[in-house]
């Protein structure tokens, strides 16, 4: 019976191959062919970013399971490799913020995480052709800053990094911590601008930003009294508060998106608020939460899920999950994934729902849900937290026939199904990127970049022996 999970390997173009040290990492100016083929073995101690303009090359689902005696034993569900969905990963996030037009600079935020367990170091290339600077990084799980220096290639790669470009430069981040064991994480936020006429630049009085971005996950900030013009990418527009236009957007390829943005002034007669609900207009790419269903065989009704959040509110140590109605909860556990802890849990019902829940609609006393208690965000920091259940519905998970029925609304951006061993998937009522998993298991991969629920049904047959 499922009961915890360990490490989700979504590290930047990096996934274990043979053995708990060994790593893949693309190189920075291959094909996305060669990347997915090119090995690097490093030190367990040292965890290597391909940076902002990287795509990952495989997502290395690692699930912990617990035996009775608490013995832990790993089980991998990776997708296998070149398959579009070990790109899809909702760990790294670059936000870029357009300087003054005639500056060709831009300010980059970016979010990354490392999940080796033991890492305590971790580089960021500095990309050929841009001129760095401003540069600082923030450990996200406290809010303090990380020590870092600008190494050389060959510096690099003497400390470990064996692929390094000896050409060319390194952000090398000292972690707060080593990442801990048993599903940790290490989150860091790079801050740093970049100086390149070639990426960022003016055309009259439109400007222009033109990059290729590898990572799946983007916005672009534009400078204050510029509108968008253009943008060859799909992608949300925000007008943020202090009046600048945000352009966001989720990249479902496993390719790079050969960005092109254009942008000209603009004058309003008025500078009257949105009077629009805000979650109508919140960015989809910055979102972190994700979902894995592993459904058991379809007689039993039951399929084990776990998903992952960070609360970013000072002072919360509590998360409800309120049980969707239909559903029965059983098996809850928890892990803080910046320290590896467990987490205390308890099931409440009926009244008590509404009082811990004050925003879950149409209770009654039949409602279900779990409280997770944790250590209380510090300021200026964020807790990344895993919950782990096993749910029970037989109105939504059937035998129909003899065809396995699963039909859910997906609220989040990231999800993922893995049907049961043994059966075969026969109809998928929304896209989703399929793959077969090594052990012979079919997984679905639904990326959804906009704002509204997906709607899925799944069937699948049994297959003959």
């Amino acid at each position: 019976m499922l009961r915890e999970h360990g490490v989700i390997t979504k590290a930047l173009g990096i996934h274990i191959v043979a053995w708990p040290f060994t790593f893949v990492m693309r190189k920075q100016d291959w094909s996305r062919h060669q990347h997915r083929r090119s090995v690097l073995m490093i030190s367990r101690r040292m965890f290597a970013l391909g940076g902002d303009q990287t795509k990952p090359s495989l997502a290395a689902i690692l699930l912990l399971l617990a035996a009775p005696a608490n013995a832990l034993v790993r089980s991998t569900i990776e997708p296998p490799r070149d398959t579009a969905a070990g790109q899809l990963e909702e760990d790294p996030y670059t936000r870029y913020e357009l300087l003054e037009p005639a500056s060709g600079k831009f300010r980059i935020l970016y979010n990354v995480t490392a999940h080796d367990a033991g890492a305590t170091s971790y580089f960021n290339p500095i990309r050929n052709g841009s001129i760095a600077s401003d540069e600082r990084v923030t450990d996200l799980a406290t809010g303090k800053p990380l020590k870092f220096r600008i190494v050389s290639g060959k510096i690099a790669r003497s400390a470990g990094l064996e692929d390094a470009d000896e050409n060319g430069e390194y952000l090398q981040v000292s972690l707060a911590r080593p990442v801990p064991p048993n599903g940790g994480e290490s989150r860091i936020l790079i801050d740093k601008t970049y100086e390149d006429a070639k990426s960022y630049y003016r055309r009259g009085e439109m400007i222009i930003f033109e990059r290729p971005l590898g990572i799946d996950r983007n916005a672009v900030v534009l400078p204050r009294g510029y509108r968008l013009v253009s943008c060859n990418l799909p992608a949300q527009v925000l007008e943020r508060p202090d009046g600048r236009y945000m352009i966001s957007f989720w990249d479902i390829s496993p390719a790079q998106a050969p960005l092109i943005l254009k942008a000209a002034p603009v004058w309003f007669a008025g500078s009257e608020k949105s009077s629009l609900p805000a979650e109508r207009l919140e960015e989809r790419a910055s979102q972190t939460r994700e979902i894995v269903y592993l459904l058991q065989q379809p007689e039993t009704h039951r399929f084990d899920l776990y998903h992952d959040y960070t609360e970013e509110r000072h002072g919360v140590s509590t998360y409800v999950n309120v049980v969707r109605t239909g559903s029965q909860v059983s098996n809850p556990s928890g892990r803080n994934l910046d320290t590896g802890a467990a987490l205390a849990s308890r099931v409440v019902r009926g009244a008590d729902v509404a009082k811990l829940a004050s925003d879950a609609k149409d209770t009654t006393a039949a409602s279900e849900a779990v409280v997770f208690s944790f250590p209380a965000v510090p300021p200026g920091g964020s807790t990344r937290l895993r919950f782990t259940e096993t749910y029970t519905d037989p109105g939504n998970y059937r035998l129909s026939g003899d065809q396995l029925v699963w039909e859910r609304s997906l609220g989040r951006a990231a999800n993922t199904v893995v049907l049961p061993a043994g059966w075969v998937l026969t109809n998928s009522s929304a896209p989703a990127i399929t793959s077969q998993l090594p052990d012979g298991r079919t997984r679905l991969d639904y990326i959804n970049p906009r704002t509204d629920e997906l709607e899925v049904l799944i069937t699948a047959r049994r297959q003959s022996q």
